[in-house]
Parts: C-alpha cells; sequence; structure tokens
C-alpha cells in the first residue's frame, strides 16, 4: 500500500435514507475524510437520486467536506444551486451536453473545487486537454447510474495513466475511484495512483464503519477479529 494520504469517501448513496443525518454522523465519527453525493437526473443515466435541498438538510449534522458527483446531462443548470447547498466539490462528465471549458469555469467561479468524471469505454486521453484546470479527476471503475457493480480492471491502467500524464504536468489534481472499491481492490488502485477512494455498501454495510475505513485505508488493525462486513 502507498504511503501516501489516502483520502477515504463514503458513497450516502449506500446509507439508510430514513436516518440519514445518523449516518452521515456515524461515518463522519468513523474518520470519513469527504461525504460523497451521486446526483443522478434520469437522462445521462437512468436513475434519479438527490437534489440540492437534501444536501442543504445534511450540512447542519457535519463540517466534512461535501464531494458532489453529477451524473446529469447539463450540469451548468444546476452547478449554482449545489454550490449555494453546500458542495465542496462539484465533478461532472466530460460526456456531458454542455461546454467542459464553460462548466469548469462556472464550478471555479463558485469558488469550489471542480473534477471532471469519465466513464469506463471513454478513452482516458480526452481527460489530457483539462487535467492542469482540475482539482480531482474520477475514471469510473463501474458504469454510472447503479451501486453494487463489479470493479473494472482496465480502470488501473487508466490510473497509471493518469497519475504520470499529471506528474509530467506538475499539477496537484487528485485522482478519486469510485464503483467496486472494497479491501480487495483499494490496494490495487492506491498502488497505481488513486489518492480519494469511494466506497458505499463497504462502510455503511459494516458493523465498524471504523474498522472498514481504515482498512480501505491500508492500516494494520490493532486487533485480529472474524471480520463479517463486505468489504
Amino acid at each position: 500500500m502507498s504511503d501516501r494520504d489516502i483520502k477515504i469517501a463514503p458513497s450516502i448513496l449506500a446509507s439508510d435514507f430514513s436516518r440519514l443525518g445518523e449516518e452521515v454522523c456515524r461515518v463522519v465519527e468513523a474518520g470519513a475524510d469527504l461525504i460523497h453525493f451521486d446526483v443522478m437526473d434520469g437522462h445521462f443515466v437512468p436513475n434519479i437520486t438527490m437534489g440540492p435541498q437534501l444536501i442543504n438538510s445534511i450540512k447542519q449534522y457535519t463540517d466534512c467536506p461535501f464531494d458532489v458527483h453529477f451524473m446529469i446531462s447539463h450540469p451548468q443548470n444546476f452547478i449554482d444551486e449545489f454550490a449555494d447547498a453546500g458542495a465542496d466539490f462539484i465533478t461532472f462528465h466530460i460526456e456531458i451536453e454542455d461546454s467542459v471549458e464553460d462548466a469548469i469555469d462556472m464550478v471555479k467561479a463558485r469558488e469550489v473545487g471542480v473534477g471532471i468524471a469519465i466513464r469506463p469505454k471513454t478513452p482516458i486521453s480526452t481527460l489530457f486537454p483539462y487535467l492542469a484546470d482540475l482539482d480531482l479527476v474520477l475514471p469510473m471503475s463501474v458504469e454510472p447510474g447503479f451501486g453494487g457493480q463489479k470493479f473494472i480492471m482496465a480502470t488501473l491502467d487508466k490510473i497509471e495513466i493518469l497519475r504520470k500524464k499529471i506528474s509530467e504536468l506538475g499539477c496537484g489534481t487528485l485522482i478519486e475511484v469510485d464503483g467496486g472499491v472494497n479491501s480487495h481492490t483499494a490496494p490495487l488502485v492506491v498502488d497505481r495512483g488513486a489518492t480519494v477512494l469511494v466506497a458505499g455498501t463497504a462502510i455503511f454495510n459494516s458493523e465498524n464503519p471504523r474498522d472498514a475505513i481504515r482498512v480501505l485505508r491500508g492500516e494494520e488493525l490493532n486487533t485480529k477479529r472474524d471480520n463479517n462486513w463486505d468489504v
């Protein structure tokens, strides 16, 4: 496992929505570095999920940064609303129907961290022209839109390519991975250069979220036990 500072971002899509505030507090107390929100519009992906009102309602429970992942066709229609609601990072897809350059500028104008995500089948090289302008890049390791999918192993090569390109450019762009991240895949993506790991069921379905987060970071647990969580 790398000695880089690995950030863990639990995805609330896997949480119990009937007690969302409590769920967020639970993972923050367990050591989460960010809270990840998957925002879907029913057009870019088939599902519809959360809006800015939900994010705003959770802000009262924590100061933990909010990492918002747009899976929507027209992000420019929503950037201001989510920035007002409390988003600290806004990541949209390179496959959007809006202008990528204009969307980057709009997020930056709100003094919010800006990221670009990419579907598994989109060539990784399409990200290269934007890397120096981004705070975060997200090569999806599953098809966007549904939780609980199996990690796509070809993502590992994409992470390594991105890490090398970012190093060549001398920029500090973070590499985030979202989809199928668990105790088996986390060491693989970190070794290739990822520094932000998004995980849903691996954390929220765990009986001990603190240990689940530590396992994802590659930390040694203090005691050996029979771990029954799905990580």
